[in-house]
Order: structure tokens, then C-alpha cells, then sequence
């Protein structure tokens, strides 16, 4: 199971079995229409209570005999049931690669709580993967953070039971320090450094901030090397925008920039392919191409050190507009890259990455386009 695979595991068996469900919305409830394409899937049999039951299915079947011998050990695929515009929550779930039989499973205890939780995810309206990427990140950190104040106050007792009874076996100390870092942040969390230079006195303050993932603008036929440069360029703070110095003591006009000074094992890109158009009151959607390669170097860092990072999935947003469309993933696991579109499972080449680049002219039919990026770092994995 790969990192993230760990990651959303976790996060999903907390979200399932430590929570009773909430009621099963009446059947006189008013229904948006499915924004996605797939058809529904047979339903779970009654009263399993595992959230990972699997309805083996013709997609598992299909996927199996494509793979032949190629299909790894031990792993397998499996499709996501929509609840109703849930296709923002199985496009990014899928990035798990949990090792399953292949079929369909109904995550409906998850979606469940997840609209209990979180209000921004309640309608039956499309809604954002992105969002929902931000929204289990968070919640995993705060299912960690109550487990490491838990262990803390474990360690204070067995700290006043060796006052009072004598030595313990153990070392407290040492463990203490060890649940101070997680492994989602080892794992998901970069830092970057905001260096801004004093143009009168050439001071340059530093203030540095944790990131998860990371949100680029972008244009029309750029790549993901552009984008990230653009990222990391030099803004001039002038006017109304000018830097207030310490050592001046006085506004001052001031040079601005961004780099990553701890690049994360796992580099999320979050295309921000929905812009607000002031002159239309509303957002719209930017197909711009944007070239995302297979293997990536990262030059933006502060110490340009030349880092490298290898493709493994991409959530793809389909639509023309930010208030409807679908999501589908694609994965790659073993080598193979897999197709994902909710119930769906396909086995798919690896030049099929190239279809979500994006449309190089602004008024096409293409709206199958990348939106969110993952990448493994290569220094990571040897």
C-alpha cells in the first residue's frame, strides 16, 4: 500500500467504525440529478458491516482478465458506488490504492459523515475535490493530534506513578518526542519560505509556513515547470502595497518572492482551474493546456537543488463550468496505470495522461482536464 494509500485507509476505518451513522435521508427528500455518467451499482447485501464489503461486479471481472499474470499479488482494484455527486470524494479516495478484490463497495457510512461533519459538503450540489482533499488532510490531522494529547496524558500518569512507586520500565522521554511529528506530515507536509528584501536598507526577513499542497496559477499552453516558476517569481511591493520594515521603521518599497525550503515527500499540485471573471459576477472554468510530466524536477527550492518527482495519479475534473461536471482518477500502481470513474475500474496505457493536459485553444470541446497532481518524490523511494 503506498503512502496516501495509508493516509486515506486510516482516515476512512476512523470515519466508519468509530461513528454511528447518522438517519437515512427520507425517500420524500428532494434529490439533485447525478452529475456523473456512471450507472448505479447492485446494491450492498443487507446487514454487512464491514465498510470494505465488495459486490463483485463485471468491472473486477474485466480488470482481472485484462491483467492476466500481471496482476500483483495480493492486489486488487475496486470501484466506488455514487451516492448522488459524490464522484469529488471517489476520484480522490482512489488515489489509496488499497489492496481489495476488485468490484464495486458502497462507502455510504463515510459520505454519511463526512456531510455530517462539514457542512460545505451537505447538498447534493457538484462540489469540489480539492476541497475534499483539503477537508481529509485536516481531519486526519486533528484524529492524530487527539491521539498524541491521549498518549501525553498516558505518559504524565506513568511520570507520577514512578514518582510515587519507584522506576518503570520504558523510556517516557524518548517516546514522547517520537509522537511530536507525525507521519502525515512526514509524509504530505513541505514548508515554504516568504523572503522579502528591504529595497532602501536590503534586509531580507524570512517568515517560513507549512504547506500540504501546493496552488498554482495558470496559463494558457504552459507546463507544470512554468507554473512553478511563475510561483516562485519576484513581486515588487510598491504603493499600497508597500513593506513595512523593522529596520527602517517606516513603509518601504520592498521585493517579494516564495520558495520551498522543505520540498514534502509527497508533492501535492492543485491547478486553480476555476477563475472569478469580474465582469460576469461568477467563475468559470480555465481548459488552458497545462503539460504535467511523468517525472518532474523541482528547481524552485532554496537551496536549487535539483529534486525529482515521478507521476503517480491525477484527479481529472470533466465539465465545463465549477457548478457541474464529474470527476475520475487515474492511478498508477505496479507499473500499471489504472482508470478510475466511480463504479468503473479500467486498466489504461500510460499515453492516456496526455489526454488531461487540457485544450491549447480557449474555446474547445476538450474539458477532460488535470486538476489535481500527485507526486512521490525518487529520493524518497530509494
Amino acid at each position: 500500500m503506498s503512502t496516501f494509500g495509508a493516509f486515506v485507509y486510516l482516515v476512512s476505518l476512523r470515519q466508519y467504525n468509530s461513528c454511528p451513522a447518522p438517519p437515512e435521508p427520507s425517500q420524500n427528500s428532494d434529490r439533485a440529478p447525478r452529475a456523473d455518467r456512471a450507472e448505479p451499482a447492485a446494491a450492498l447485501p443487507a446487514g454487512n458491516g464491514s465498510w470494505a464489503a465488495s459486490v463483485m461486479g463485471a468491472a473486477g471481472s474485466r480488470l482481472e482478465k485484462v491483467l492476466g499474470e500481471q496482476f500483483p499479488e495480493g492486489e486488487r482494484y475496486f470501484g466506488l458506488e455514487n451516492f448522488g455527486n459524490t464522484c469529488y470524494c471517489n476520484s480522490v479516495l482512489q488515489i489509496s490504492n488499497q489492496k481489495k478484490k476488485t468490484g464495486v463497495i458502497a462507502p455510504k457510512r463515510f459520505i454519511q459523515r463526512l456531510k455530517k461533519q462539514n457542512e460545505i459538503f451537505r447538498s447534493y450540489m457538484h462540489q469540489d475535490a480539492h476541497e475534499f482533499l483539503n477537508f481529509l488532510l485536516n481531519e486526519l490531522v486533528d484524529i492524530l493530534e487527539k491521539e498524541h494529547n491521549a498518549a501525553r496524558e498516558s505518559l504524565q500518569n506513568l511520570s507520577l506513578q514512578k514518582n510515587l512507586n519507584g522506576p518503570i520500565n520504558g523510556q517516557t522521554n524518548g517516546s514522547h518526542k517520537e509522537l511530536a511529528a507525525t507521519w502525515v506530515h512526514k509524509c504530505f507536509q513541505g514548508i515554504l519560505t516568504n523572503e522579502t528584501r528591504c529595497l532602501r536598507c536590503e534586509t531580507v526577513t524570512d517568515r517560513d509556513e507549512t504547506f500540504f499542497d501546493l496552488s498554482l496559477d495558470i496559463e494558457q499552453n504552459s507546463s507544470i515547470t512554468s507554473c512553478l516558476k511563475n510561483f516562485s517569481s519576484t513581486e515588487t511591493l510598491n504603493a499600497e502595497d508597500k513593506f513595512f520594515c523593522d529596520k527602517c521603521c517606516s513603509l518601504q518599497e520592498a521585493q517579494k518572492r516564495m520558495k520551498i525550503k522543505k520540498p514534502p515527500n509527497i508533492l501535492v499540485i492543485h491547478l486553480k482551474r476555476f477563475k472569478y471573471i469580474e465582469q460576469l459576477q461568477r467563475y468559470k472554468k480555465l481548459s488552458y493546456r497545462v503539460v504535467f510530466p511523468l517525472e518532474l524536477k523541482l528547481l524552485n527550492t532554496v537551496d536549487n537543488s535539483d529534486l525529482e518527482y515521478s507521476l503517480f495519479a491525477v484527479v481529472v475534473h470533466v465539465g465545463s463550468g465549477p457548478n457541474h461536471g464529474h470527476y475520475i482518477s487515474l492511478v498508477k500502481s505496479h507499473n500499471h496505470w489504472l482508470f478510475f470513474d466511480d463504479e468503473n475500474v479500467e486498466m489504461t496505457d500510460e499515453s492516456m495522461v496526455q489526454a488531461f493536459f487540457g485544450s491549447p485553444q480557449e474555446f474547445s470541446g476538450n474539458t477532460d482536464n488535470g486538476y489535481i497532481l500527485f507526486y512521490e518524490s525518487l529520493a524518497d523511494k530509494s
